[in-house]
């Protein structure tokens, strides 16, 4: 590849001549973290970092004044505590465990301008500067690049756990603009990005909260939208709709590029919500005489699952194309509003009562005679119908906002590309 006038070719990634490459290794100083499990943590003692909680989180940064009362605290002597596992401002935690190589690069930049006492726990790996040539917003996304991450999957070893050693760690190369105010003006610029990203993430999450809300307001009657009245009828399912099952759908007969499309059971608790999108439909079969096809209103439930809070999760087709449903799928047809009917099976005590429903040990399962007898209140056909368009509604609302996330979460990765490499330069 031709590099252009003013920029030079290194090991890992092309950047500006006046730019340099070093080695993690060289910067800072690294090592591991006190190991205790899980199961010693409380909310007393001091805080503590687990590397479960690395994976968990969105952020690449945690502010240790602002986030002490969530974080997990340790009971010991702090005094037993390497200096060298006690995080301070600015330091730099990785997962020495993933189980993928995506999650080999996962970590976070410590802010403690307090020096409150905070301990870096399992499975870490805490870097500390040598000097003070890497500004500590910088930190925050010079790792996040994909050709530091490609070092990473690089040197990841291991097959269902992938780790990195310290030793590998050391050789990961990133790039260094010559001032650290050149570090500043990118880490802010991006930091900018983050903050409008961190906003509509609360957002969201706002949203959600009202919604769930008025779920347990409108579905179970407590507050009824205008021009409803009326007592609500107690019904078993059975009576008011039959059930029938999906068929076939194996792994080695669903492709994800075209034909007709298709629906396994895993894609009822990974792929949809309460209402199957149609958008998200990313399986397709290219024979339909093995398979139940429909294309009318239907209940799809996941009978089947290794995990609690899969089993008997339910999603509403509410649709007119024909689509393939695959076996461990229980199909539900009825005259109630399907929607309405997916909206509250969704909600906490009813997924309560379907997992206490459930029946064996390491796969569960639940069937079409579980539901048959299952009591739910119904309010009327018109009352159903428009309890599920204002939930559909919000439902609109937070996918418009989700898209609008993932255009900004898209528009950062391409600002990081550019601006962490100097193939765009600020002024």
């Amino acid at each position: 590849m031709e590099v252009k006038k003013g920029y030079k070719q290194t090991e890992v990634v092309v950047i500006p001549e006046d730019w340099e490459v070093k080695t993690i290794g060289k910067l800072f100083s690294i090592s591991g973290g006190f190991s205790s499990s899980r199961d010693q943590l409380s909310d007393e003692g001091f805080c503590y970092l687990h590397y479960g909680d690395i994976h968990k989180s969105n952020k690449t940064y945690i502010n240790v004044e602002e986030e002490y009362p969530e974080i997990p605290k340790l009971k010991i002597d702090i005094k037993s505590i390497s200096p060298k596992s006690l995080l301070n401002d600015g330091d730099v935690v990785f997962v020495d465990a993933s189980e993928d190589d995506e999650g080999a690069s996962k970590h976070v930049v410590i802010r403690n301008p307090q020096g409150i006492p905070y301990i870096s726990g399992l499975h870490t790996i805490v870097i500390k500067s040598n000097d003070d040539s890497v500004v500590n917003l910088y930190k925050q996304f010079c790792f996040q690049t994909s050709n530091v991450k490609k070092q990473f999957k690089f040197y990841a070893v291991g097959t269902k756990v992938t780790g990195i050693s310290k030793t590998n760690i050391a050789n990961i190369q990133i790039a260094l603009p010559p001032t650290k105010a050149e570090q500043t003006a990118i880490a802010t610029s991006l930091s900018d990005t983050d903050t409008l990203i961190n906003s509509l993430e609360k957002l969201i999450a706002k949203k959600r909260n009202i919604k769930r809300g008025v779920m347990q307001q409108l579905l179970t009657g407590k507050k009824r939208l205008p021009g409803f009245n009326g007592e609500w009828a107690v019904k078993r399912m059975g009576e008011v709709g039959f059930f029938s099952k999906g068929r076939g759908l194996s792994k080695d007969s669903i492709n994800v590029s075209d034909g007709l499309p298709a629906i396994p059971y895993t894609a009822i608790y990974t792929d949809f919500s309460e209402v199957i999108d149609y958008s998200r439909i990313k399986h397709f079969t290219k024979s339909a005489c093995e398979t139940i096809i429909i294309n009318t209103p239907h209940l799809l439930i996941a009978s089947s699952s290794n995990m609690l809070e899969n089993i008997g999760k339910a999603t509403a087709f509410n649709n007119e194309f024909d689509v393939a449903v695959g076996g461990d799928i229980i199909l539900y047809k009825t005259t109630a509003n399907v929607c309405f009917l997916s909206y509250l099976l969704s909600t906490r005590p009813h997924r309560k009562r379907i997992v206490s429903l459930s029946q064996g040990s390491t796969i569960r399962h639940v069937y079409a005679s579980t539901f048959d007898n299952y009591e739910i209140a119904f309010p009327s056909l018109p009352e159903q119908t428009a309890i599920a368009q204002v939930i559909s509604d919000m439902d609109a609302e937070i996918k418009a906002l989700e898209q609008k996330l993932a255009k900004y979460r898209f528009t950062k990765q391409g600002m990081m590309q550019e601006l962490l490499t100097g193939k765009k330069r600020l002024i």
